[in-house]
């Protein structure tokens, strides 16, 4: 799949696995793949997400992230099926900080484990989510009828894929209808 990878696209992955060492997370997640489209100038996932307006600044991106740690990586779709069942997850998050400090539930950065003679290895695996956006990319370039994948198609991925990622973009009206939406002009002059 990745020899259908445009340049962009691939630059997309490398930078989200240069994200993921840049802090230390053992693996690849969906939240590397959108720190990486928001470093890429000029492509057509950027051309995107300027014209919806989206210009998160990092420290932003960084404080949405933090946000959905807090309440335990849960994703808005879950809290709110949660809600649906009498559960209420900012009470409950509440009263365990109470208890046990604030971030108590905080979802944690995974560290790399440390070979014996202190080097790390080369390789960082990708996440189960971050597989699957990789995968949605595949099938959002099939339905647009391309023959490459690239970096759109990971941006509408990330859209198209429920959790954190896609509540932090919806935040900010980007989702996926817009981004077809926004895409639509490259679409007819490409």
């Amino acid at each position: 799949m990745f020899e259908r990878f445009t340049d962009s696209a691939r630059g997309v992955v490398y930078g989200a696995i240069e994200h993921s060492r840049r802090v230390g997370d053992a693996r690849v997640e969906g939240e590397h793949m959108l720190a990486a489209l928001l470093d890429a100038q000029g492509t057509q996932a950027s051309v995107a997400l300027a014209t919806l307006g989206f210009v998160a600044s990092r420290d932003e991106f960084e404080r949405g992230l933090a946000r959905a740690r807090r309440r335990g990586g849960m994703s808005q779709a879950d809290e709110a099926a949660l809600a649906d069942l009498g559960i209420d997850v900012g009470e409950i998050v509440a009263r365990v900080e109470q208890a046990h400090g604030e971030g108590a539930l905080a979802v944690g950065r995974r560290r790399r484990r440390l070979w014996p003679f202190g080097g790390r290895t080369g390789h960082v695996p990708f996440a189960p989510g971050a597989k699957k956006v990789l995968e949605q990319s595949l099938r959002e370039s099939v339905a647009r009828g391309q023959r490459h994948i690239g970096d759109e198609h990971i941006l509408l991925a990330l859209t198209a894929c429920s959790g954190v990622v896609a509540d932090l973009l919806a935040e900010h009206g980007v989702t996926h209808t817009a981004v077809l939406r926004a895409l639509a002009p490259t679409a007819q002059a490409g």
